[in-house]
Formats: C-alpha cells, structure tokens, sequence
C-alpha cells in the first residue's frame, strides 16, 4: 500500500475536495491550528501514487502492514430528468441490470478516476439537469464546448442529447486523457478534446451551448474569453461556483454583457444558466 501526501493551507480545502471527489480513498487532515490541511490519498501501487505527484506535487511514501481495504461499494445511480441514469458502475452485467431497471433512460457510466466529473457532485449533476433542460429546447444540432472537461461526463451527455459539434477541454492533461477515453467507451464519437488553459487561449469558433465547470476565482478571469465562445442567442451554463463568491462570478459575467436568470443552489455549491443579456430581454 502506498500514500500520496502534501501539505497545503487551508483555504484550498474545497478546491481538494472538488478536485478529488469521487475517490473513496482521499482524506484530509486541518492540522493544529486550522491554517494547514495535509491531503492525502490511499493509493494500491506506487505507480498510482507517483502519477498524483506528476500532477501535484507531494510525496510518496509505503505504508507496511497497512489494514486497508479497497474503496467502498459504488455509490446509487443518479437519475437526470427522464433522460439519464449516472452511474460508477463499469461492470456490463450490473450496467444493463441498470438499463432494465431505468426504462426510458440512458445509462452513462462514469467510472471514478482522479478526474473530476463522476456525475455525483453537486456541480455536475445540476449542469446535467440545465444541460437537459437546453437540449429539449433546441433539439438536435447544436454545438457545445465543455470547459474544464474532468471525465468529459458533460460532453458525452451533449452528443447524446444532439450536440454536434462538440469540443471540450481541460487544462489538466490527464482530464483530457480521461475525456477522450469516456467519450470513446460511451460511443460519442468526433468530440474535439484539447490542452487548454482557458484564461490564455485565443478561441476561434463560436457555440450555441458552453458549459464551464470551473472554479469561481478562475470564471471571474475567463468571461473575455467565455464572452467570445457564446453565439448570439446561446446558452451558457456556469457551476464550480462557492455560494459565498456567486455575486461576484455574476457581476463578472455582467460587466461581459451575461445574464443569469436560472440560479440553483446546492449545499454551499451555485450552478446558473444564463446567456447574453440582449437577448435574454429580447
């Protein structure tokens, strides 16, 4: 058994959680005093392990005689509208036990990787929601870009639900790995999948639909880049928003020319769906 560790203050405890969500085996400890959080995750090989530290930096270290047992049982399926059922689950037997169980609805199986997007938090399960609302309004034949892609569960729900083309991104390579891998094992097929760091890229198409999951303080920095992706008439679905920051992510977004009218509170977590306010009035 082998642990990935790193120090970190405090004030990142949620974007840990966020970024890990999904993973049985994270756990954080606050240290005395409350200003430092140590996080670690549990991992079975050192390869595992070694591959956080590409990614976050840290340590590895074994744990010998460690009583430590794999993660626990995959978590109830999701339900989404009447459209989808979200799932963990990867084995086919189980997956088309869920099929039978849910008619009317398409399974999407989203195993759980160190990348975020499974389905279950509260962010992405109420983009999915909005994500069915726009679809039904616009039918089929809409483009999207999915920022901040994670497992690319977003996505692949927008080529199910009629999205063509699609593109996604993520600034974090192994995220975009992920994508594309979900996107090919779901059967949505074409999805443009890139590196991308939203607050440098120069964008050159425009989308009907754009989603962005990402974290407050990086939204309030990418609405000129956001405000170049929305067409005239476009829906755009923000989540990843701390409800103690949402004013400020929409005065952001108003000073671009957005409007949010559509707010849903989860917990401490915000997701709105918004568009241009020009049109929003029209």
């Amino acid at each position: 058994m082998w642990v990935w560790e790193k120090l970190s203050a405090s004030k990142w405890l949620d974007a840990w959680e966020e970024r890990f969500h999904g993973n049985s085996n994270l756990v954080i400890h606050v240290l005395k005093g409350g200003k430092t959080l140590r996080v670690e995750v549990f991992c079975e090989s050192k390869k595992d392990a070694e591959e956080i530290v590409a990614r976050f930096g840290g340590r590895v270290k074994q744990l010998k005689n460690a009583d430590w047992q794999k993660p626990a049982e995959v978590p109830p399926p999701l339900k989404i509208r009447d459209r989808f059922v979200v799932t963990q689950e990867a084995d086919e037997k189980a997956l088309k036990a869920l099929a039978m169980a849910h008619p009317g609805r398409e399974v999407l199986s989203i195993p759980p990787e160190m990348a975020f997007g499974t389905g279950d938090h509260a962010t992405t399960s109420t983009c999915l929601r909005l994500l069915v609302d726009v679809a039904k309004k616009r039918g089929a034949g809409w483009s999207c870009a999915d920022l901040g892609s994670g497992t690319g569960l977003l996505a692949i729900a927008a080529g199910k639900l009629g999205a063509d083309p699609i593109f996604a991104c993520d600034y974090d390579p192994f995220a975009v790995k992920v994508t594309e891998r979900n996107c090919e094992r779901s059967g949505v097929l074409g999805v443009e999948v890139k590196e991308v760091d939203v607050l440098k890229w120069k964008p050159r198409k425009k989308y009907d639909v754009v989603m962005a999951n990402i974290f407050s303080t990086v939204l309030i920095q990418a609405f000129p880049v956001i405000s170049k992706l929305v067409k005239p008439g476009g829906d755009l679905i923000l989540s990843g928003i701390l409800a103690s920051q949402a004013w400020e992510v929409f005065e952001a977004g108003a000073r671009h020319g957005f409007g949010f009218p559509t707010v849903v509170r989860k917990g401490k977590w915000v997701t709105a769906r918004g568009g241009w306010m020009k049109d929003l009035v029209d």
